[in-house]
């Protein structure tokens, strides 16, 4: 049991990995680093070949301790007051935001609000939830960080998930995957976590 409670923590972390980067233990800048999306070509030995969203296909060299991660579909009735959450969101209309995406974090995550590259315009918001409300576009999910609270709109279109284990055996091709990878000075990529899709379940962020 404390081995799957280890290995789930990893996988909290790796998830929050979209909202933020981590900097260096001396501090300074944080390495640079990219968002891969997209799916897998193929896997050679440590290296990850992926034909991204944007229809580049890249290479990705896997560090020989690289976790991989999977997830499984969760429902809005999941969620509770107290959850910590991170969501990608669009604001509307109504000048509210919009999740897209919601997925949970570990308590080490930054709580923040900043901008995404998921999509122009998107948001990235970790934050805790202190409120569930029906509203008219949707359910009204009442969220809080860093002592800012804010509305985020969830309806029938957001994909709720949550973290499940996964190995290199599932690093399929034609399976989907997100990166969160590091970037060299020569524009070569690495990573030490891979999330993929399995069970029909795609990556959101």
């Amino acid at each position: 049991m404390r081995t799957k409670s280890y290995l789930v923590a990893l996988l909290l972390t790796a998830l929050a990995l979209p909202a933020f980067a981590q900097g260096p233990a001396g501090g300074g800048a944080p390495p640079p680093t990219a968002n891969v999306r997209g799916k897998i070509v193929k896997l050679s030995g440590q290296t990850l070949t992926v034909k991204t969203r944007e229809g580049q296909t890249v290479n990705v060299a896997l560090a020989p301790n690289t976790q991989v991660r999977t997830l499984v579909k969760k429902k809005l009735s999941d969620i509770k007051n107290g959850d910590y959450i991170a969501s990608t969101s669009m604001k509307g209309k109504d000048d509210k935001l919009h999740a897209l995406e919601i997925h949970y974090l570990p308590a080490q995550a930054p709580e923040l609000q900043i901008p995404y590259d998921y999509a122009q315009g998107s948001v990235m918001t970790n934050a805790h939830v202190n409120g569930v409300a029906k509203a008219k576009s949707g359910t009204d999910l009442q969220v809080t960080y860093k002592g800012t609270t804010t509305d985020i709109i969830v309806d029938k279109k957001t994909v709720i998930v949550g973290p499940a284990d996964g190995a290199m055996s599932d690093l399929k091709a034609g399976k989907a995957v997100f990166i969160r990878a590091n970037k060299g000075a020569d524009g070569s990529l690495s990573t030490n976590n891979v999330t993929v899709e399995k069970n029909g379940v795609k990556p959101p962020m």
